[in-house]
């Protein structure tokens, strides 16, 4: 029986933003199975920031040729199998790709538990850019203390709203960086975090020094520029600044706006260090483990937009950009 895929493609590298004109949405039939291949129906597409670095054809992430498709992580279950203990109906997780159907290897893929947690928290709270990445990030790298004044950009974002929980939870005191009234009233209302500041609305710099007088002791950075630079004007002594993610800048990463207020590092004896995940692979498992944990007893929230149908991506990417979505940002492929 013959069976199609529906794909999203780049079709042009953007200059600026990643504009829906940039993309094609292609339909291919699919060939039959080869030996040790599985074919799983794609339910979930994480939308990522990240992506945006990976359509300039050079950089430090993995790239997407022109007419290839759109690299995104995804959920599924298995819809046919040539390989050895890779069943039909098992739900996993991968670099599936903006698509309907992937066609990968075991090696590409792993099992999900389905443990009583709906498949997009693969995706989010337990996803590896996701949950994880904002695990690691206090946990191994800011490690904030009891009292510390804590300070987080794109707070209300999948990777931020989860590193301020796990900040309010180890005792800080917690500030969200965010932009307009409905993020606002979600970082208070919904994640308990202290205070809030609408970038948007508001003057950063002014409302830091209203709610730090005495400096910021840690600050856990998504957006860099300008948010970066009024955070670096109010640090404490002997402060930490993690480097996350740079939002505000990847749309022109051959002009990237560098911290003009770099120099308070070395006035207040600070220090600015920048991870990813990856690079603390010991700490995966017990992130996932504590993470699942947190989320069966309720204690953890994030925050889920779903954008329905594979056509859909380019949107979302872009929606992303404008700083759209609350929580975590998925599209429903099927």
């Amino acid at each position: 029986m013959s069976m199609t895929n529906t794909r999203v493609a780049l079709a042009k590298r953007p200059v600026g933003e990643a504009t829906p004109d940039c993309f094609s949405v292609e339909t291919e039939e699919l060939a039959g199975l080869a030996d040790n291949q599985i074919r799983v129906a794609v339910e979930y597409i994480s939308v990522d920031a990240g992506t945006r670095t990976m359509l300039r054809g050079e950089g430090f992430h993995q790239q997407v040729g022109i007419g290839d498709t759109i690299l995104a992580g995804g959920v599924g279950r298995i819809i046919g199998s040539t390989a050895q203990g890779w069943e039909q109906g098992q739900a996993v997780r991968g670099g599936f790709g903006a698509q309907t159907i992937a066609t990968v290897t075991p090696d590409q893929i792993e099992r999900i538990d389905e443990s009583g947690l709906p498949l997009s928290a693969y995706l989010g709270a337990l996803g590896p850019s996701t949950g994880v990445t904002a695990w690691i990030g206090i946990r191994c790298v800011a490690k904030p203390q009891a009292g510390d004044i804590f300070v987080v950009s794109a707070a209300a974002g999948a990777v931020g709203s989860i590193a301020g929980q796990i900040a309010k939870r180890d005792g800080a005191t917690v500030i969200g960086i965010a932009g307009g009234p409905r993020k606002m009233k979600h970082l208070i209302e919904d994640l308990g975090f202290d205070a809030a500041i609408d970038y948007k609305n508001e003057d950063v710099n002014a409302r830091l020094r209203e709610l730090a007088p005495n400096g910021v002791n840690v600050f856990f950075d998504n957006v860099g520029g300008p948010v970066l630079d009024a955070v670096l004007d109010n640090l404490a002594m002997r402060a930490r600044v993690v480097i996350c993610g740079a939002i505000s800048q990847y749309d022109d990463m051959d002009n990237v706006t560098g911290p003009s207020m770099y120099l308070r590092l070395a006035e207040r004896h600070s220090t600015m260090e920048g991870f990813a995940f990856f690079h603390f692979p010991e700490s995966i498992g017990p992130a996932t483990a504590e993470l699942t944990r947190w989320l069966k007893d309720g204690s953890l929230i994030l925050a889920e937009e779903i954008l329905e149908g594979i056509e859909r991506y380019p949107e979302a990417l872009q929606f992303m950009f404008k700083g759209g979505n609350l929580g975590k940002l998925l599209v429903k492929a099927s």
